[in-house]
C-alpha cells in the first residue's frame, strides 16, 4: 500500500522537485500540490494523505497555522519545511502538532527516508537534536507560562511503560529501548503505543516533550 503525500510550498519549482523525487518511489504516491497553507489544509481533507510535506512561511495561512489544524483535524503526519535554520521554527513547529522539521536542501534520500519514517509513526529528529531541542523548549515555555503537566499524569502508565517513555526522551530507537530492557521490538512498539495512548499524545515527539515536562527526565540528563 503506498505511502499518500500531499505538498506544499509556495515555490512551484520546488514543490515540483519534491513530488517528482517521491513519486519516482515506488511506495509512495504524491496524492495533491498545495500553493498556501489553506489549500494544503484543503488539500489533506479532501485527499485524507498520509504525510503532508509543508513550507513554513507560505502566503494567504502560513505552515504553523495549516499545521495546527492539520494536526487537529485529521490524523496525517507533517513535516515542516523551511530554508531557515533557526530554533524558534522547531519549536513552533513541534508545538503545531509536528512530526518532523527538514530543511529544503535536504538531500533527496534524507527527503524519502523522513516521509517513510513519519508515515511509521516515527519523527525525525535524531537523538541528539532530540535531547537538546526538548531541553530548551522545556525551559522557554516554563519561563513564558506554566505548562499544567504534573508527574501524576504518569500514574496511568505501568512501571515498564514509564521505563520506555524515559529511554524515549533519551533519543533511543525501538531496537535500542529493546536490547536495554532484554525483549523483542514488537514488544516495544506495544509499550510505545500504550504510552501514547495512555497520555493522549499524537506520536514520539509529543512523548519525549511530555517525559521532560512532567519531569520524568531532566534537561541535560543523558
Amino acid at each position: 500500500m503506498s505511502i499518500r503525500v500531499v505538498v506544499a510550498d509556495d515555490q512551484e519549482l520546488v514543490r515540483s522537485g519534491f513530488s517528482m523525487i517521491l513519486e519516482a518511489q515506488q511506495d509512495i504516491e504524491v496524492v495533491a500540490e498545495a500553493g498556501n497553507g489553506a489549500e494544503a489544509v484543503d488539500a489533506v481533507r479532501r485527499h485524507t494523505p498520509d504525510v503532508l510535506l509543508l513550507d513554513i512561511r507560505m502566503p494567504v495561512m502560513d505552515g504553523l497555522e495549516a499545521a495546527r489544524r492539520v494536526c487537529a483535524q485529521s490524523g496525517c503526519k507533517v513535516v515542516m519545511l523551511t530554508t531557515f535554520d533557526l530554533d524558534e521554527y522547531v519549536y513552533d513547529a513541534l508545538y503545531a502538532g509536528a512530526s518532523g522539521f527538514l530543511l529544503k536542501d535536504v538531500r533527496r534520500d534524507d527527503l524519502v527516508h523522513a516521509v517513510r519514517v513519519v508515515a511509521g509513526g516515527d519523527s525525525l529528529l535524531a537523538p541528539t537534536i532530540t535531547r537538546r531541542l526538548v531541553a530548551d523548549i522545556v525551559r522557554r515555555r516554563r519561563e513564558e507560562a506554566a505548562t499544567g503537566a504534573t508527574p501524576d499524569r504518569l500514574d496511568v502508565l505501568t512501571a515498564r511503560e514509564v521505563e520506555t517513555l524515559r529511554m524515549l526522551a533519551r533519543g533511543l530507537s525501538n531496537a535500542e529501548i529493546a536490547t536495554t530492557l532484554f525483549v523483542s521490538e514488537h514488544t516495544v512498539k506495544t509499550h510505545v503505543s500504550n504510552v501514547l495512548s495512555k497520555l493522549g499524545l499524537r506520536d514520539r515527539v509529543q512523548a519525549v516533550i511530555c517525559a521532560y515536562e512532567t519531569g520524568l527526565v531532566a534537561p541535560g540528563a543523558s
